[in-house]
């Protein structure tokens, strides 16, 4: 087992059985719709459907990326993939480094296509690889081998310092990634893994090619608090716990983006707890509404069990666009939100 390997296995162990949620919210909580007594809709007709990057999707959920490269990240992207497949959503992959170092895990991350043949995939590689010998073949590959419709550079700068043996050169990265966005054939998406993207950051990428964004802002789970259960180093827990919280809330960020790129493509995660949260992203400006966390345990069981969860969301998220009287998705995107206590 590659360091790689292990270091992918230690973050599954400690994601499902330690606290890793961040002890602040992702800031749905501090803002709310109007409640319409008269919704002057049929619930029954209530549409889920939206368009992603030229998709049709049946809800507007993303299964983000989450694992691969272990047998047990095998069986998780095997029931993520048969989910989404079922559901009509797009899906993403975990970093896919590991299988670039180890050509032996490249089946942890096909069997995505093996059971999906026509699902929308998201293939991911870390950007700043960009600066440590990462290159446009290795990216074609990464693509090649789970035949992705697009391809998410994961920027993790706070994990990468906190981790032992990080990439903590970021220097440059926005030109190597405009010019990976120039040369690759298919749509390059830039995501965050919990710290949120600054508006500044956003327009930068944007401007360099990215085709669409994953601000997945603080509020959710913490990496910061993953690599400092992983952590022998006693001056690297006391960073860890001391940035656990670090970050742009999740609903701060969206705005930010939002009022700065008025219609450029955005996915929100970090710190969405159901399907109301997931309302009031769409409503701040969202495209896609990320799911992760609330997969990941439901994935180590079967299929059937992350289908229950994704259709829990879909009901809460149908009820809520019901109490607002918006019968499509583009018509909750034009709700208005109230910061809590206004009303």
């Amino acid at each position: 087992m590659t360091d790689t390997m292990k270091r992918k296995d230690e973050h599954l162990d400690i994601a499902l059985n330690q606290s890793i949620t961040m002890g602040r919210s992702g800031g749905f909580d501090e803002v709310e719709f109007r409640h319409r007594a008269l919704p002057e809709v049929d619930y029954d007709r209530i549409s889920l459907r939206t368009t992603f990057l030229g998709r049709e999707l049946a809800a507007p959920f993303i299964i983000s990326s989450m694992t691969g490269g272990t047998e047990r990240g095998k069986d998780i992207n095997r029931h993520l993939a048969e989910a989404a497949r079922e559901m009509g959503l797009i899906m993403g992959v975990g970093s896919q480094r590991v299988m670039l170092e180890d050509p032996s895990t490249r089946s942890t991350f096909r069997v995505v296509r093996d059971v999906a043949p026509d699902l929308y995939v998201l293939g991911n590689l870390g950007a700043v690889q960009l600066n440590y010998g990462l290159s446009l073949q290795d990216a074609l590959d990464a693509a090649d081998v789970i035949r992705a419709d697009g391809l998410f550079l994961h920027m993790n700068p706070l994990q990468e310092v906190i981790q032992s043996g990080g990439n903590t050169d970021f220097s440059g990265l926005l030109d190597r990634i405009g010019d990976l966005a120039t040369h690759l054939p298919i749509p390059l998406l830039a995501k965050e893994v919990g710290c949120g993207i600054d508006p500044e950051v956003a327009t930068r990428l944007v401007e360099r090619g990215i085709s669409a964004l994953d601000i997945s802002g603080a509020g959710g789970t913490s990496w910061a608090a993953i690599e400092g259960f992983r952590t022998t180093d006693p001056a690297r827990k006391t960073i860890a716990q001391l940035f656990a919280n670090w970050g742009i809330p999740t609903a701060q960020s969206l705005r930010l983006c939002r009022s700065r790129l008025p219609t450029f493509p955005l996915i929100a995660s970090g710190g969405i707890r159901h399907g109301l949260d997931a309302a009031k992203a769409l409503a701040l400006g969202a495209n896609l509404v990320g799911l992760a966390r609330p997969l990941l345990e439901p994935a180590t069981t079967s299929t059937k069990a992350v289908i229950h969860i994704v259709q829990q969301w879909m009901l809460e998220l149908r009820v809520a666009m019901f109490l607002v009287g918006a019968p499509s998705i583009e018509s909750l995107r034009v709700q208005p939100l109230y910061d809590r206590g206004f009303l």
